[in-house]
């Protein structure tokens, strides 16, 4: 047999910024508000990539607590997954980038 051993305080991990997406609205996590520091934004759908990108902006979408509400955005762009998904920061342009797959 080969058994692994349990070290329950391992090496810590930098949290990663994640982006939720619901039927409704886009949920922040801690460290994606955090990078971001903008209590606006503007979002943006690339369709060669399949990626989201949601940029700091002094106009655009409201950030209410932790959500931006999108489903005018969601509607749009025909984007119907939902689910959790690791956001990449971009500091130069402030943004986060959300590839759906």
């Amino acid at each position: 047999m080969a058994f692994e051993i349990y070290k329950p305080r391992g090496e810590k991990v930098g949290k990663l910024p994640l982006v939720s997406l619901s039927k409704n609205s886009i949920v922040l996590n801690k460290t994606a508000r955090e990078k971001l520091k903008a209590e606006n934004v503007e979002l943006a759908f690339d369709r060669e990539t399949n990626t989201i990108r949601i940029r700091a902006s002094k106009d655009g979408q409201i950030v209410k607590k932790t959500k931006v509400f999108a489903r005018g955005f969601f509607n749009h762009f025909g984007l119907d997954k939902k689910g959790r998904f690791t956001a990449r920061h971009e500091e130069e342009e402030n943004a986060l980038y959300v590839n759906l797959g």
